[in-house]
């Protein structure tokens, strides 16, 4: 690591810290020619396989647009899609693979959008599982409302 004061090519780490969320790591450095100090931010890169093949950089924003389309409308705010993008992250990086495939993050947007809100849930899935056909929606309409029955037959069991 280059000194910013001085362009030495060597410094020593001095304190390393975690962040706050956990992805990056912080490094206090001191450079041993001239004396200052610098911190420094880590983080793992994430390479997104693109379905042209392109490969680019993993980025929440682009999460978080095209989320955000699918929930034109809806009750859902800035900040939900934040959470949304993160958790997607952490699932994300929680593979441990360094490169990963579109079609994986739509499968991990899939499950906390459905929680989030199940109208741009299916917004989401009819574009991202191309839908063709009102059977499509039928299904994970259906798929919806069972879940449902599912979620009040659990406290009617427990009394």
């Amino acid at each position: 690591m280059h000194c910013p004061f001085c362009r030495h090519p060597d410094s020593r780490v001095i304190d390393s810290r975690t962040s706050d969320d956990g992805l990056s790591i912080r490094r206090r450095r001191q450079c041993p020619e001239c004396g200052g100090r610098f911190s420094t931010i880590e983080t793992a890169s994430l390479n997104v396989i693109k379905r042209s093949g392109v490969i680019e950089s993993f980025s929440r924003e682009k999460v978080m647009s095209g989320v955000r389309k699918a929930c034109q409308g809806r009750p859902v705010t800035e900040a939900d899609l934040a959470m949304l993008a993160q958790s997607v992250e952490e699932a994300v990086r929680q593979t441990g693979s360094s490169q990963i495939d579109t079609n994986e993050i739509g499968l991990a947007i899939l499950g906390p959008l459905r929680e989030l809100d199940e109208v741009a849930y299916l917004r989401f899935a009819s574009v991202y599982r191309a839908f063709e056909s009102l059977e499509d929606f039928e299904s994970s309409i259906a798929e919806l409302r069972a879940d449902h029955a599912n979620r009040a037959e659990k406290p009617a069991a427990a009394e």
